[in-house]
């Protein structure tokens, strides 16, 4: 009997990927510690090619650090390195608030709306790793919205080495609960095009998210 995580698709690494970046994301390879490739790549029941091409996948979007002959680990971020990288990404995404609502086509504006309601669905049935993955969605199409190629580039980057911190930000039940009405807000000064409204929200936002994850680091 296959493990329940194996991959059914063997031919594309990118799946690969997306079921290691979860057991990071979710703590189950935790930060600092080797990656047992023999045993997931058993698990995953893929051969070594798309299991080391999806190693380096992760390392590029800096959740691994791959050592030649020595093994891969799960990255492990510092306080001074989440701290500045929420830091950053605030200021990015405050700026995208604000080009957004002055860039954005109502329809566009609508589908993220959307994303958010659905969002909140998962929310309310505390379903928390499709809200989780809804969630990083919602800010990666914000930027989109901003219609400038280099903030998007910059917020995806930050965005893919913070995933496991994000994550972790909605473990207590009270931290998830203003991370939601934070996204409440946000979408309220989007539907009103509130440009500055909606660029201090997610500025705050982002000094929230420190004020939940410190401690966990």
């Amino acid at each position: 009997m296959k493990s329940a995580i194996a991959i059914t698709n063997r031919s594309l690494h990118d799946q690969v990927a997306s079921r290691i970046r979860d057991l990071i994301i979710e703590g189950t390879l935790e930060p600092g510690s080797r990656i047992d490739e023999a045993h997931l790549i058993e698990e995953l029941g893929v051969s070594r090619t798309p299991f080391r091409e999806a190693l380096r996948t992760l390392a590029a979007e800096g959740l691994v650090i791959v050592r030649p002959s020595k093994g891969s680990v799960v990255r492990k971020l510092t306080r001074d390195e989440v701290f500045s990288m929420l830091e950053v990404l605030g200021n990015l995404e405050k700026l995208a608030g604000e080009l957004a609502c002055e860039r954005a086509s109502d329809e566009e504006i609508e589908a993220l709306i959307d994303l958010h309601k659905h969002m909140m669905d998962c929310y309310r049935a505390r379903d928390r790793m499709p809200y989780y993955k809804m969630n990083q969605d919602f800010h990666s199409r914000l930027a989109g919205l901003s219609k400038n190629e280099t903030l998007q580039e910059m917020q995806a980057n930050i965005q893919a080495r913070l995933k496991r911190i994000r994550y972790i930000g909605n473990q207590k039940p009270d931290s998830w609960a203003g991370a939601v009405a934070d996204h409440e807000e946000m979408v309220r000064a989007l539907k009103d095009r509130d440009g500055l409204a909606l660029g201090e929200a997610m500025a705050n936002h982002l000094k929230k998210t420190w004020d939940r994850v410190k401690d966990s680091i």
